[in-house]
């Protein structure tokens, strides 16, 4: 069974940094693009950043130049360096990846993690 398990969340001050992470477990064949959204009280989900199996990365413009996505795929994790928080940031964050499990040959399926709340006071 594939699951997302998140960690790094928490309350940070205006202009502080914090650094999550999601690391995917389980029967994995292979996992192709990998992702953060965020969900703030009253809001929709939007794409934070997301990174594909070779390394390119976009970003949501209101993140560029203060959030790092980055990922590991020797430990299937994926990371978000976040600086320079502010607090609208505030949000749910859940980490997003497009994963073929083993012995489905190559079908993929969109997984989430659990979310970690990051909260940044002014």
């Amino acid at each position: 069974q594939v699951q997302l398990v998140e960690s790094g969340g928490g309350l940070v001050q205006s202009g502080g940094s914090l650094r999550l992470s999601c690391a995917a477990s389980g029967s994995i064949n292979s996992i192709n693009a990998m992702g953060w959204y965020r969900q703030a009280p009253g809001k929709q989900r939007e794409l934070v950043a997301a990174i594909t199996s070779g390394g390119s990365t976009n970003y949501t413009d209101s993140v560029k130049g203060r959030f790092t996505i980055s990922r590991d795929n020797a430990k299937n994790t994926v990371y978000l360096q976040m600086n320079s928080l502010k607090p609208e940031d505030t949000a749910v964050y859940y980490c997003n990846a497009d994963i073929c499990p083993r012995y489905y040959g190559s079908r993929y399926f969109a997984y989430w993690g659990q979310g970690t709340q990051v909260t940044v006071s002014s």
